[in-house]
This record gives C-alpha cells, sequence and structure tokens, in this order.
C-alpha cells in the first residue's frame, strides 16, 4: 500500500492554497527549502510528479490534484476524529474560537454567548474581531475554529476545507440627514437618490456592497467620502455631506440627527454566513456555539420584521 504522510500531504495542501513555496514556508514557520525537501520526499513516496516548474514558480500538476481530492476527505475525517475525542474527553467543558465582523459582535456574537454562559457555564468561547477576509484566514490557518462573515466574501459552498451555515440576511436601510427633502418622503427607492453624494465604508466589503445595490437599483453612486467606522459614517450624514446604507444590525450607531428610512422596494440586504472547517461541526462545543449563534439570528430576524 501506498505511504501516506499527513504532514506532507498539508504542505502541499498549503502550497495549493498559497500560491508559492516561499508563502508556504511562511505560514507553515518552515524554510523554503525544507518545504521543497518534503514535497519531493512525498512525490517520491507516492510514485507520482507533483510540480512542474513555470517560470521562476512551481505548478501542481494533475496528479498532484488527484491526491489532494482524496486527503481532503482525510483531512475533514481527522477533524470530525478530533471533535469526537474533545467531545469524549471535555463534555461541556472546552473551548471555541470565533473570528466576527464589528456589527456581528454585538448583534449575534454576545447574545450567543450570554445564552451559552447560562446553559454551559464550562464552556469558554474566545471572540476575536475581524473583516471578512481575514476571519477566513484564521480559520484556515487554525488560529479560530469559526468565522462569521458575509457570504459574498465567503468561500464557494464547493470548497472542501469549509461547512457553511446560513444566519441572517441583514436588510440595509438609507441614513439621511434630518432635513433632507426625502427624509419623510412616502414609498422611498434607492433609485430616488441616484444624484445624491455617497458615504462609503473604508474597510472590508462595505464599499462593494453599497456598489452592488445601487447599481442593482439602476445607478452608480458618487462617492464623496469613506470612514471605516459607523460612528464616522452617520456623523458625515447628520452634517448634510452625503447619505449611505447602514445594516440594521448596526442600529445601536444611530445618532438624533440622523433619520434611517427603510426602502420600499428593492431592499437590499447582506447574508451573514457562519463557516467552520468541514468535519469540525459535528464537535459537541462548536455545535452548541453554532446553534446559539442560530438561535440569536432568528431572534434579531424576529425583531427586525416587527
Amino acid at each position: 500500500m501506498t505511504e501516506w504522510d499527513i504532514k506532507k500531504l498539508q504542505i502541499l495542501r498549503t502550497l495549493r492554497d498559497r500560491g508559492t513555496v516561499t508563502a508556504t514556508a511562511e505560514v507553515l514557520l518552515m524554510t523554503p527549502s525544507a518545504v521543497s525537501q518534503q514535497l519531493t520526499n512525498l512525490a517520491r513516496q507516492l510514485g507520482v510528479q507533483l510540480l512542474e516548474a513555470q517560470g521562476r514558480r512551481v505548478r501542481l500538476t494533475d496528479a498532484a490534484h488527484l491526491v489532494l481530492r482524496h486527503a481532503e476527505v482525510v483531512f475533514a475525517q481527522l477533524e470530525r476524529a478530533d471533535a469526537e475525542l474533545d467531545g469524549y474527553l471535555r463534555g461541556e467543558a472546552g473551548q471555541v474560537r470565533v473570528a466576527a465582523f464589528s456589527t456581528a459582535v454585538p448583534a449575534l456574537v454576545v447574545p450567543a454567548v450570554q445564552q451559552l454562559r447560562t446553559a454551559h457555564p464550562g464552556l469558554d468561547v474566545r471572540v476575536r474581531e475581524a473583516e471578512a477576509a481575514e476571519a477566513y484566514e484564521l480559520l484556515a490557518a487554525g488560529e479560530v475554529d469559526l468565522a462569521l462573515s458575509l457570504a459574498a466574501h465567503a468561500p464557494s459552498v464547493r470548497d472542501p476545507k469549509f461547512s457553511r451555515l446560513p444566519l441572517l440576511a441583514d436588510p440595509l436601510d438609507v441614513a439621511l440627514p434630518a432635513g433632507h427633502p426625502l427624509a419623510d418622503a412616502p414609498g422611498l427607492r434607492l433609485a430616488d437618490l441616484s444624484a445624491e453624494p455617497w458615504i462609503f465604508g473604508g474597510s472590508g466589503p462595505w464599499s462593494e456592497i453599497t456598489t452592488a445595490a445601487c447599481e442593482a437599483a439602476g445607478f452608480v453612486p458618487e462617492q464623496a467620502h469613506s470612514a471605516s467606522g459607523w460612528t464616522a459614517i452617520l456623523a458625515m450624514v447628520e452634517a448634510g455631506m452625503g447619505v449611505a446604507l447602514v445594516p440594521r444590525m448596526a442600529s445601536a450607531e444611530r445618532r438624533t440627527g440622523v433619520v434611517m428610512r427603510v426602502l420600499a422596494a428593492d431592499q437590499p440586504r447582506r447574508h451573514i454566513v457562519a463557516a467552520v472547517r468541514r468535519g469540525a461541526e459535528e464537535g459537541p462545543a462548536l455545535a452548541r456555539v453554532l446553534a446559539a449563534l442560530g438561535q440569536a439570528a432568528a431572534a434579531r430576524e424576529t425583531v427586525q420584521q416587527n
């Protein structure tokens, strides 16, 4: 039988994901020469060529992709084994590390943690705020166990490394200065604001979300200003510097000089998902955290509909 080396397969997998031997070495805290040597040994053990020279870089052969397709099944099964062993050894105890974007922390993560502290006091949930793309990098690197992010910026559902759980479709409302002519206009649509200067988010995917929502309504928004936090964005709206799309989950940041309008039609939404490494969702501690997040999302959706 062919000798399979899990450590070397992980190196090959990281090379596929990172693209270069140097980047692979940095992630795995190895030297580039050690990475190359391990992959040469793996090719010798398997009896196939795994890498081909492509200029100053290397590319994975078809045989390497075949090997990784089967290896992903093995990695998922090992995650399940780890999860089951953790449940056997720890029972109600254990630690789950969560990475989540800024507005999801108070709106979803904090209520979930509060519920878990009552129902499962031995479960230790550690929270780390991270932008959408960073959350998945942390998850892939094993630095967190669960990533809470936006579906538009999550790995594909076909990605064999992750399992995704839809949580919430968060509506986007329009923030207008209190004295704006359309602040109390009936039947407000996004297209009615096509001539307005827009305030974009300066970090994460928010500029893309604003642009996509406006383009779906039939116009390209004029970006007048940008800021990285809702406090700054709403302060500029209050000062009459422009209008902005604001997720309903960020409602705690609202200001007295800002009118939040629910759009009468073509209401844009951002879809929030939780992701874990495939197979890990079967671990009892992680499953409890996912369930608590689902309950928090359901409660918020009920509030939003009322």
